[in-house]
């Protein structure tokens, strides 16, 4: 029997079981079954059905959002928000996928020659548990546009969030078995990736889970995208726009109690702007007042586990003793899951704050003396998913974050998911590619098709 705590009240609200072997068969059958229709349809029968996926999720806000809140106590705003990214995910690639995924002719000596883009099958899915709706569907609009159909591994602290997918794509009007729900063990999952139903592995989570699926799907030769961890640096040079950066600063490291892949984790600032940013980023987040996440008062919501909370805090008191400083916070809150907005100054090689991924609401300061040492300490890192760099001269920004070695960089802007734009990362961060045309390619073959 497994079950779910609320983060914020700690009470259990939801018990389940593992479904045994039986169930899974079941689920596997009925999915492998979907394929040959579905991938059959027209483009556009297809785009109409996401479309309407998109309407059932806006009709559905309200429900969706208090069971993100309940099972991983995300501020409730920040939840009505995620569900229409993903309404505005199916839309974008209901009408972008022929685009993407029409014909392209090559100019060689046959008669005709192109490359075709066509669907492989079953695409199982290990998500994790942060964005709970939206990491599901920035995967499963384009693999479902591309006739696809997909398998769900949710993680296991959002079970109902997985199921209430499932019922908005089944009251959408899409097939039975396009989407299919797996609540299994990891054990269980190992033995999925080999199924030769399956025709390829997408996971985002951690390190550890990335290593395991890469492995397991390896060895039975399938294709896996993988985004990971990051650690990105946020890169405050001494010309920034201090009330513009410091307000970002505070979305980019506390937004979902800091607990994103693309969170801001290591500020790198240069001399003449340190102390005036850490001064106003310290005074802008100890108003985060951290309550409960349904209240539209609350600052910052709890953590989604206390094991994370407890975690975090590891790190944290390592680097103290390391001799980070304390500059706010850095104790944990009432409850179980509670981490009040922090700030750790001082941050310097040999520290957790320095080398690892803080994923929690934790923002660690690394003084530089210059730009050049500022690249030199964001690519100091094995990670490489997100970067920004803050200067009012944008081609100074642009030529700075062509030298980070990162998937995803922005200037002047946090770094974010864009359904127009390829997202993943490098190093440990993982590799492929979800969203734009890369991301409906990502799980298609690309078929070359010579006539002489």
């Amino acid at each position: 029997m497994n079950q779910t705590r609320n983060p914020w009240t700690g009470q259990v609200d939801y018990r389940y079981d593992y479904q045994d072997e039986q169930a899974v068969e079941a689920t596997l059958a009925k999915v492998d079954a979907a394929f040959e229709p579905w991938s059959s349809q027209p483009l556009a029968a297809r785009a109409e059905r996401v479309r309407a996926v998109a309407s059932e999720l806006r009709a559905r806000r309200d429900p969706l959002a208090a069971v993100m809140t309940s099972e991983m106590g995300k501020l409730r705003r920040e939840a009505l928000a995620e569900i229409e990214k993903c309404a505005a995910a199916c839309d974008y690639y209901a009408g972008h996928a022929g685009e993407y995924l029409r014909d392209e002719p090559v100019a060689t000596e046959a008669r005709r020659s192109l490359v075709a883009y066509e669907p492989i099958g079953c695409v199982l899915a290990v998500m994790p548990w942060n964005f709970p709706i939206w990491q599901v569907f920035r995967f499963l609009a384009p693999a479902l546009m591309a006739g696809n159909v997909a398998l769900l591994k949710h993680a296991t602290n959002v079970p109902r969030c997985a199921d209430a997918i499932h019922d908005v794509l089944r009251a959408a009007g899409l097939p039975e078995g396009v989407l299919g729900v797996l609540h299994i063990d990891n054990d269980t999952a190992a033995r999925v990736i080999a199924d030769p139903r399956v025709k390829a592995v997408t996971l985002t989570g951690s390190e550890r889970a990335g290593s395991s699926v890469a492995a397991t799907a390896g060895r039975h030769l399938k294709k896996c995208v993988l985004e990971l961890g990051g650690s990105d640096p946020f890169i405050v040079l001494d010309d920034a726009d201090l009330d513009a950066t410091v307000a970002q600063a505070l979305v980019s490291r506390y937004a979902n109690a800091g607990q994103s892949c693309i969170a801001a984790k290591r500020f790198i600032v240069t001399p003449g702007i340190a102390d005036a940013f850490v001064e106003r980023l310290v005074a802008a987040a100890s108003k985060l007042s951290l309550g409960d996440p349904n209240q539209e008062a609350t600052g910052l919501a709890p953590m989604a586990r206390a094991d994370l909370r407890d975690g975090l805090h590891e790190q944290v008191r390592a680097s103290i003793d390391a001799g980070a400083q304390v500059r706010l916070g850095c104790e944990p809150g009432p409850g179980d899951c509670a981490y009040p907005a922090s700030v750790l100054d001082r941050v310097a090689p040999g520290m957790p704050a320095y080398s690892e991924e803080l994923f929690g609401p934790v923002a660690s300061i690394l003084r530089v003396a210059d730009e050049d040492e500022a690249v030199r300490v964001a690519n100091d890192t094995g990670f490489g998913l997100g970067a920004s760099a803050w200067t009012v001269d944008r081609e100074r920004g642009e030529a700075l974050l062509r030298r980070v070695r990162a998937g995803c960089c922005f200037v002047n802007a946090i770094v974010r998911s864009d359904a127009r734009l390829p997202f993943g990362g490098t190093k440990r961060s993982g590799h492929g590619r979800e969203l734009a045309a890369h991301g409906i390619r990502e799980f298609t073959n690309i078929k070359t098709i010579y006539v002489d």
